[in-house]
């Protein structure tokens, strides 16, 4: 019957509203969370972590292994005093593994959307004393200026309909973070599906800097409403990078080199490391 009266709902209520209660629910459930500390190891680096919803508790509360990403960009352009700028930082626990491996003598810059999450990012920063970790709250995107986006935890950039939630965030491009903290040597990009935006931003940076990328495609899963892989492809020319596919279940295998013909028949949601050859 429950199940009944939801399908109803959704076919009754508009998007807008039904993204009103869907947040309701949601942050009474963060508002009845009791925040706790953890600690644990993460890709061979022990952390402090600060716990601020279950959601977060799910994906943190145990130890994690290397990430196969990381550890093939160790040969590479990730390495002590490099600039690395983590695009979608949620938490800050992936910040705190990059920051671990270009040590205080680099900088991590992790932005986050979500204000809920940066403060949680910012707080993680603190706990483990990385000073060379900073948080930034706002959206990466093609243009300066403020951007729409949902209010989930795993947020996304507005698709118009509001199904999740509305808020206005700060939005910054790759090209001004090189500007005021300097050219990154490597770009994590996971930001749920707006990748090609964040991509488009990076402009001048690719082109000059030519930093190491690794890109969570978002293919199925939100790519389709703000780009499509084909474009993707285009800010990785073949003359400029190697490229190499992942898959997104974090098998532990390192990646694999690929063709963008390989890429292109791929149909979920992928890993894409692109190596800089200069």
């Amino acid at each position: 019957m429950v199940r009944r009266l939801k399908a109803l709902a959704r076919w009754l209520l508009p998007p807008s509203l039904l993204g009103w209660l869907r947040m309701q629910r949601l942050w009474g459930n963060v508002r009845r969370y009791a925040p706790r500390t953890v600690r644990h190891m993460y890709g061979g680096h022990e952390f402090q972590i600060r716990l601020t919803d279950g959601f977060a508790a799910g994906w943190y509360d145990h130890d994690w292994p290397v990430l196969a990403e990381i550890e093939f960009l160790r040969g590479h352009r990730l390495r002590p005093g490099a600039t690395v700028f983590d695009l979608g930082a949620h938490h800050g626990v992936v910040a705190l593994m990059l920051a671990a491996e270009v040590t205080p003598s680099g900088r991590v810059v992790a932005v986050e959307a979500n204000p809920h999450n940066a403060a949680a990012a910012e707080a993680n920063a603190r706990l483990n004393r990385a000073d060379h970790l900073t948080v930034r709250y706002a959206a990466v995107s093609d243009c300066q200026g403020t951007l729409t986006f949902n209010e989930g935890l795993n947020g996304q950039v507005d698709d118009g309909t509001g199904a999740w939630g509305r808020v206005d965030v700060p939005a910054v491009t790759v090209d001004q973070l090189s500007v005021e903290f300097g050219p990154p040597a490597v770009l994590f990009i996971d930001v749920e599906g707006y990748e090609c935006h964040a991509l488009r931003g990076a402009a001048q940076t690719l082109a000059r800097y030519r930093p190491d990328c690794f890109v969570e495609v978002h293919l199925g899963a939100g790519l389709e409403k703000f780009g499509s892989v084909e474009e993707l492809l285009g800010f990785f020319p073949t003359d400029a990078y190697d490229v190499y596919h992942l898959p997104a279940e974090e098998t532990g295998e390192l990646p694999l080199p690929t063709t963008p013909a390989e890429i292109r028949v791929l149909a979920k949601r992928f890993f894409l490391i692109a190596v800089s050859r200069a």
